[in-house]
C-alpha cells in the first residue's frame, strides 16, 4: 500500500497571455476549477500509474463546503481510499490560485484552508493505515509539526519514507536522516543544502551529508539528477515535448517514481517512468486532469 499524507486544494486556474506586472490589470483568456493540491495530485498520480491491485490511501482534511465534496468525489473516483480524509465543518477547502501563460509556465498562490487543520491527532487516528503501508509520501502544504510527527511514526514503523519538501522551507537537520527518498527541485535543494549554487551534484552530496539516503532533483526541461546509495549517480535528460501547462508535472513525476518503486523496479528505471509520465502531463492543461494513466506511459 502507498499512503499519501498531505494537502487537498481546488485549483482556480486562469489562462493569461503573460504574467501581469505589479499593479497591472490584465485580461485573462480562460478560467477553470480543477482538482489539485500537492498531496491529492501525488495520490492520484500514484493510483493512476501503479500496477493494478496496488492500494493507495490518503490522509488529509477538506472543508465542509462544495469544493470539499467535489475534491473527495474526485479522489474516490481515482481509486483512492478516502477513509482518513476528514471533512471540517465551518472550514473552507484549500485553494490554489494559478495563472498559466502561453508558454505553459505558472504562478501559484495558496490559501491553506482545511489543510491547516491536519494535525497530529489525525495522524494518530490514521496509524492503522500507515502501519499497512509499504511507502509513505509527504509534502509541506500541511502543518510542519504534523509532517514531522508522521515522518517519525513512519520511520519508526520501518516504512519507506518519501518527502517532497515543497513549498521550500527550512527543516530540522535531523529530519533528513529519517527520509529514504528526498525528491525536490533545484530551488528546494539549494535551500535545504544551505548553499547558493546551481551545482546539482554538489547539492545532492551536501544533502547526503546531512542525512538523506537517496536524493532525486527534478530540473524541469533539463531532466532529473538521481543520487542513490546503491544505484549510484546519474543525470537523465527530459523527453522533448511542447509544454502547454507545467502544473502538477513534478507531482506526476513523483507519483510515477513511487509507483515504479512499489512494483520493485530499479531506481533509475523508476526515474525514467516518472519522467515519461511527467512529459505527458505537461502537454495537457490542469493538475489532476493532466496526469496520465499507466497504460498511456511508454518507456
Amino acid at each position: 500500500m502507498i499512503v499519501i499524507i498531505g494537502s487537498v486544494n481546488m485549483d482556480l486556474v486562469l489562462r493569461v497571455p503573460r504574467m501581469p506586472l505589479p499593479g497591472e490589470t490584465l485580461a485573462g483568456e480562460k478560467f477553470m476549477t480543477i482538482p489539485g493540491g500537492k498531496g491529492a495530485n501525488q495520490a492520484v498520480a500514484c493510483a493512476r500509474l501503479s500496477a493494478p491491485g496496488t492500494p493507495v490511501a490518503m490522509v488529509a482534511c477538506v472543508g465542509g463546503d462544495a469544493f470539499g465534496r467535489q475534491m473527495r468525489a474526485s479522489i474516490v473516483a481515482g481509486g483512492i481510499d478516502d477513509s482518513y480524509i476528514d471533512s471540517i465543518d465551518g472550514e473552507a477547502t484549500g485553494i490554489a490560485s494559478i495563472m498559466v501563460d502561453r508558454q505553459g509556465q505558472n504562478s501559484i498562490v495558496l490559501a491553506a484552508g482545511a489543510n491547516a487543520r491536519l494535525d497530529i491527532e489525525h495522524i494518530e487516528r490514521a496509524r492503522a493505515v500507515i502501519e499497512s503501508a509499504s511507502i509513505v509520501l509527504l509534502q509541506l502544504e500541511v502543518p510542519i509539526p504534523t509532517v514531522l510527527h508522521a515522518i517519525d511514526l513512519a520511520h519508526a514503523l520501518g516504512k519507506t519514507v518519501v518527502l517532497n519538501p515543497a513549498p521550500a522551507q527550512a527543516l530540522p537537520p535531523a529530519l533528513l536522516q529519517k527520509i529514504d527518498y528526498l525528491i525536490l527541485n533545484e530551488i528546494e535543494a539549494a535551500m535545504l543544502a544551505e548553499r547558493e549554487s546551481d551545482d546539482i551534484p554538489m547539492l545532492a552530496d551536501r544533502l547526503h551529508a546531512l542525512g538523506a539516503r537517496n536524493v532525486v532533483v527534478t530540473l524541469g526541461e533539463k531532466g532529473v539528477y538521481g543520487s542513490f546509495a546503491v544505484a549510484g549517480k546519474r543525470h537523465q535528460d527530459a523527453r522533448p515535448v511542447k509544454a502547454v501547462d507545467t502544473t502538477a508535472a513534478g507531482d506526476t513525476f513523483i507519483g510515477g517514481f513511487i509507483a515504479a518503486l512499489a512494483q520493485g523496479r530499479g531506481e533509475f528505471e523508476a526515474v525514467a517512468y516518472g519522467q515519461a509520465a511527467a512529459a505527458l502531463s505537461v502537454t495537457r492543461a490542469g493538475a489532476q486532469t493532466s496526469i496520465p494513466s499507466r497504460d498511456e506511459v511508454i518507456l
